[in-house]
């Protein structure tokens, strides 16, 4: 069995490859460890490795996690799907919330923020229309970012999507990272300077998402192994 230190350093060598075979700086592209159904004590371990973000999908149990580890300086990414009376938890515990996909719960998201803080969110964004996952059409993507962009405490810093399975994911991640584009054409320049995110690709596809731009990957089992 491999061990989280040597998953680690496989996985940075991934990541290292992917962006020399880009073009890219190694610095442009940000690992978020997918820590559901991990203790804490694994989290703890991997920050020692200099891990420091970790994605969560399921609230109680992620806000039980950074209870036990806040005296640990990480940054905690909510990215699994979001109901409207789980939303003040979620602007109270995370940093940056990946899966906004509706008006509102970025409205929620705003208005039960606590004082003095900004909450970083992207858009979830459904690129081939699967019905069994979350996030808004393309089409609708263009009026909600306008209408988020404007909210107070929020930042809304970019894009994130989750593929469906029959997806070619070098054809779906450069759709992806095309309507980025076009997105941030449409915003008002002093909201275009923060849409900075593309949080796209997992253990199995990570190289086509940083081919097409991904600047976040989501990975779970390639650090901390299978899940039980």
């Amino acid at each position: 069995m491999t061990t989280l230190n040597q998953r680690l350093a496989l996985l940075h060598e991934r990541i290292q490859t992917a962006c020399t075979t880009s073009n890219r700086k190694l610095s442009s592209v940000q690992l978020i460890g997918v820590s559901k159904f991990q203790p804490a004590e694994s989290v703890a371990d991997a920050h020692e490795l200099g891990l420091a973000d970790f994605g969560e999908n399921y609230l109680q149990e992620a806000a039980e996690k950074i209870q036990h580890l806040k005296n640990k300086h990480l940054t905690w990414h909510f990215i699994g799907s979001i109901q409207s009376n789980k939303t003040k938890v979620i602007a109270e515990s995370f940093h940056w919330v990946h899966t906004v996909d509706r008006l509102k719960i970025a409205q929620r998201l705003s208005s039960q923020c606590p004082e003095d803080k900004v909450l970083n969110i992207l858009l979830q964004v459904n690129i081939d229309n699967d019905p069994n996952k979350g996030g808004a059409s393309p089409e609708e993507c263009i009026d909600m970012v306008k209408q988020i962009s404007h909210l107070p405490n929020l930042r809304l810093r970019g894009l994130m999507v989750i593929l469906s399975r029959e997806t070619d994911p070098r054809v779906g991640y450069e759709t992806v990272a095309q309507l980025h584009t076009e997105l941030k054409d449409a915003l008002n320049p002093e909201f275009a300077t923060a849409w900075d995110t593309l949080s796209m690709g997992m253990t199995g596809d990570l190289e086509h998402a940083i081919a097409a731009g991904a600047t976040m990957i989501r990975v779970g089992t390639a650090l901390f192994g299978p899940r039980e």
